[in-house]
């Protein structure tokens, strides 16, 4: 659930300067706001601006509660010697140990400049703290994460006065290995450049979907690995007439598509699309802004100073064509970015436009680099390989993988997205079953190793993994495998915790086990 932020006004406007308003967010401290450093004077104006410590807000003193006169010799403060002509009557936000200057741009242009126009612009401040508590969403354990949050409201005003001067530049990427559900590299980007990822994507990307084709899949609200398999199906079925005609299948699928993404070209796509919607609508963002932070992340070169988890041997059998340390000049997304997720479809999307109005396909579904045609002519699908294989050439820069050109009768199905599609039936992949299988054998070692004992943590992150598991079979023809792998391939043991549904499509606690195994974790402790 997004958290809604609210603006509140802190104090009046200064000489030659708008009002400023700052961000309220109930849920991290009750009531705890910020403001800039410094007290006022009588007329209301900042003084000692650079070494006041203190952070503040001006308060109307209907009541005392809140007030605190600092013009007072008492060294304890006399709380009842203030009114709300007295311009030292302040209320106290936070209390840093030490001086800090948050814009010190404020405090170098005396005001008056138009870096503080820029520096004030409360949306974009807003927006900023919006896309912050969009990118913490299930990443708040991480040590980036946790290190941006500790002193995060310091952090977030000092990468927006970077964002507002220019001066912003993406940071330091963690890379390693994944091998499931295949090997591939990633690029982990530190939490203060996912922020701006964040950022950029709450701007351009409801730009961009509406220009993107229903089916499109990837990364898309509403849209999703399910929906690509619903709709592949249906036009399997539409084309074939419910299987009573004949029809053909090709899937075709992109060599390295992400490490060979010309980022001159999706630059060009990026800035046109937007240059566009300015000159139709105008746009509710600063363009120059925004397409400089979209220059800074698409230019930037991860491989550069990252920091490298894993072992050297994890890169041994992976592909040079999936890595972005052997990519060509000036080519390459990392992959893990949101930005990457996002720009991967806007590339892509020439082609899709291309398919469906020039080849005229009218049964056509991508999801990211993997695509499916169905038509009633095999002939005609052959023909358009050649067509789609010289359009990305000319105009992506890309080529076809050529050991994973499938054409074949309906009635031999297809695998798509993790199952495989045939007639009034779908089955997971032989693959995705083995990769469950062995994380289900992990578990059973686990539990063997741990004396049939789980803590709550442990408890959770299996209920987590099983409900997945089971989350996505239960969508296609997989009863029996389900009622195998719940009945026979977990150890007994784990339903000394819990319980399966008669349908063998969800797992429980039991909540008096749960009470028990806890206890036990608080007797060792």
């Amino acid at each position: 659930m997004s958290l809604k932020i609210n603006p509140t006004v802190l104090w009046q406007k200064m000489p030659g300067m708008q009002k400023i308003q700052f961000i309220r967010q109930d849920d991290l401290n009750n009531k705890r706001l910020l403001g800039l450093a410094g007290n006022r004077n009588t007329d209301g104006s900042f003084a000692n601006l650079s070494t006041n410590a203190n952070f503040w807000s001006s308060t109307v003193s209907g009541s005392n509660a809140w007030n605190r006169n600092l013009n007072s010799t008492n060294a304890t403060v006399n709380r009842n010697e203030n009114d709300q002509a007295n311009g030292f009557s302040v209320r106290c936000l936070k209390d840093w140990s030490v001086s800090r200057n948050i814009f010190p741009s404020i405090i170098k242009n005396g005001g008056n400049s138009e870096i503080i126009k820029k520096i004030m612009n409360e949306k974009l401040l807003e927006d900023l703290f919006q896309a912050y508590f969009d990118a913490r969403k299930n990443k708040r354990k991480t040590f980036s994460a946790l290190k941006f949050e500790e002193r995060f409201e310091e952090n977030i005003f000092k990468l927006y006065e970077e964002i507002v001067s220019g001066r912003y530049q993406p940071g330091r990427s963690i890379c390693f290995v994944v091998d499931r559900p295949i090997k591939r590299e990633i690029f982990a980007a530190d939490f203060r450049d996912r922020i701006v990822h964040h950022f950029i994507y709450n701007y351009i990307n409801p730009i961009f979907e509406k220009h993107f084709i229903y089916d499109s899949y990837s990364c898309r609200n509403g849209k999703g690995v399910r929906c690509g398999i619903r709709r592949v199906d249906h036009f399997i079925r539409s084309c074939s007439q419910n299987y009573k005609k004949d029809c053909y299948i090709l899937k075709l699928d992109i060599s390295g598509y992400f490490m060979s993404i010309n980022k001159d070209i999706l630059y060009n796509q990026v800035k046109k699309r937007l240059l566009l919607q300015k000159e139709k609508t105008g746009l509710d963002f600063d363009f120059n802004l925004v397409l400089g932070l979209l220059q800074k992340t698409i230019y930037s070169d991860p491989t550069k100073n990252c920091k490298i988890k894993g072992k050297s041997s994890d890169w041994d059998n992976l592909p040079k064509s999936k890595s972005l340390f052997h990519c060509e000049k000036n080519s390459g997304l990392p992959i893990g970015n949101l930005t990457s997720q996002l720009f991967g479809n806007v590339y892509l999307n020439d082609l899709d436009y291309f398919v469906s109005y020039v080849l005229k396909c009218k049964y056509y579904g991508r999801y990211v680099d993997d695509f499916v045609i169905i038509h009633q002519s095999k002939d005609f699908l052959k023909k358009i390989i050649l067509s789609i294989r010289e359009y990305i050439l000319k105009n992506l820069l890309l080529k076809l993988h050529p050991r994973k050109i499938y054409l074949q009768h309906f009635s031999k199905g297809v695998d798509f997205l993790g199952v495989y599609l045939k007639p009034f039936r779908i089955y997971i992949k032989n693959k995705n079953k083995g990769n469950a299988r062995k994380k289900i054998a992990v578990w059973n070692e686990h539990l063997l190793r741990k004396n049939n004992v789980l803590n709550r943590e442990e408890a959770e992150s299996f209920l987590s993994f099983i409900n997945s598991i089971l989350g996505m079979m239960k969508h296609y023809n997989s009863y029996n495998l389900r009622k195998k792998i719940l009945t026979k391939e977990f150890s007994i043991l784990f339903y000394n915790y819990f319980y399966i549904d008669f349908k063998y499509c969800r797992m429980f606690k039991r909540e008096n086990k749960i009470f028990a195994f806890n206890f036990i974790e608080k007797a060792v402790e």
